[in-house]
């Protein structure tokens, strides 16, 4: 089998809902006090780094899908100051996600995506565009797990998700979502075929 970046692609994007569906079953286990205290990190809470997650999202994928809705995202603050309200509102973006990526092709991910930033458009390949936000999604994922070592709840393991040998230890997450290992291990799209 040759090497097929919208495989990669694609297993990233369910690495993402995964994770994220770990990492918020164990911040839906911190009162609510736990949830916007103080802590060390880049974002002064977890409710402000969760925020940051979903709202980075919003905004990479709504240029990913030819959106310009740029800036005006970040306008308000943060969303949602209950985890179960910003962890719906993830699901549904990573869900959204997976979608976008099932339905690139070859010729979808080198294309040029326009990002809208305060004063300019940014130009970037979708590949790249895409590297960069799991990038960032792992980057500030680690953030909150850091935080929860502080906090009354054990930081979950979050990087389980990718190869095969992992499949016992996923199987939660799987069954959660309804997906079979070859969901994860060879996901099939449209495009795919």
């Amino acid at each position: 089998m040759s090497y097929d970046p919208r495989r990669v692609f694609r297993k990233l994007a369910r690495n993402n809902r995964l994770a994220n569906l770990r990492l918020h079953a164990a911040c839906g286990r911190l009162s609510p006090a736990e949830f916007v205290a103080a802590r060390n990190g880049f974002f002064p809470t977890i409710c402000a780094t969760l925020n940051h997650i979903y709202l980075v999202d919003l905004f990479y994928i709504d240029a990913l899908k030819g959106g310009t809705r740029g800036p005006d995202i970040f306008a308000h603050g943060d969303p949602f100051a209950d985890m179960s309200a910003l962890q719906k509102a993830q699901s549904q973006l990573d869900d959204d996600l997976i979608a976008f990526v099932d339905t690139c092709t070859d010729i979808d991910l080198e294309a040029d995506v326009r990002v809208h930033r305060a004063e300019r458009v940014q130009q970037d390949r979708c590949d790249d565009i895409l590297s960069h936000l799991f990038q960032h999604q792992t980057h500030h994922r680690g953030q909150v797990h850091a935080m929860l070592s502080g906090s009354s709840v054990k930081p979950p393991q979050l990087d389980e998700f990718i190869v095969d040998d992992d499949a016992r230890v996923r199987k939660t997450e799987l069954d959660a979502l309804g997906w079979a290992e070859r969901d994860l291990m060879f996901p099939e799209a449209k495009a795919y075929d």
